[in-house]
């Protein structure tokens, strides 16, 4: 690196204490160098799991030089150091992913939950043009605190699942379809319209945002 931290970056390493959650870095935008500084100096802070969101191959790569050890799940695109996750404290959350394209945001949206310290399940390729495969997977809704949905295309997973359970859904439109669904703002429309109480929305793409919402809906009292 040839910049001083502080002329790119100002990092909130008092956040976990002041909210109870870390900060974390959004890596898209950044360049590798900054993103491998950011990591060398959160090197020593271990006492809250700090993830790295939206990091592409030359992020990942950027951080694991400077942290080995750090966990990499290519599909959420996401790092997590350290690497082990907390031990799950609260309710349960369920992350859902309407099809096997929305996995990335599901991913995203299941390990920020979990690293935040929930307990987290996952329910994969379960959209509504074969409503009996979200059917199979009620018993498990149930029993969650918060539950996560990803959805493009129509978007409409939200509201089922809404009108089967009683715990509260966050809605994630991702950018999933073909052209009138204008790169998730048709699924982001469908979910602000839902006519199942009980909805809240994320913005498109968001898992990062949705897992933490879900993370805190089912924080211990």
């Amino acid at each position: 690196m040839t910049d001083d931290l502080s002329s790119y970056a100002d990092l909130d390493v008092d956040r976990a204490r002041r909210r109870g959650y870390p900060e974390a870095v959004f890596c898209a935008g950044k360049t590798p160098e900054q993103v491998a500084g950011i990591a060398a100096a959160l090197r020593e802070h271990t006492e809250a799991v700090t993830l790295f969101t939206r990091a592409g191959d030359e992020h990942a790569a950027a951080v694991l030089k400077v942290l080995p050890d750090a966990l990499h799940d290519p599909v959420a695109g996401l790092l997590a150091w350290p690497p082990e996750p907390p031990e799950p404290t609260g309710g349960r959350v369920v992350v859902v992913a309407a099809g096997t394209s929305d996995l990335p945001v599901a991913r995203e949206a299941a390990l920020t939950a979990r690293y935040l310290g929930r307990d987290t399940e996952s329910i994969v390729d379960v959209g509504v043009a074969g409503l009996h495969r979200i059917l199979k997977h009620v018993d498990l809704l149930r029993e969650a605190r918060a539950v996560v949905v990803a959805a493009g295309m129509d978007g409409a997973l939200p509201g089922v699942v809404a009108g089967l359970i009683s715990a509260p859904i966050i809605a994630v439109p991702t950018s999933v379809g073909y052209g009138a669904a204008f790169e998730g703002l048709a699924a982001l429309l469908t979910m602000l319209n839902a006519c199942a109480p009980g909805v809240a929305v994320v913005n498109i793409d968001n898992g990062y945002g949705a897992g933490h919402l879900a993370a805190q809906i089912s924080a211990p009292a």
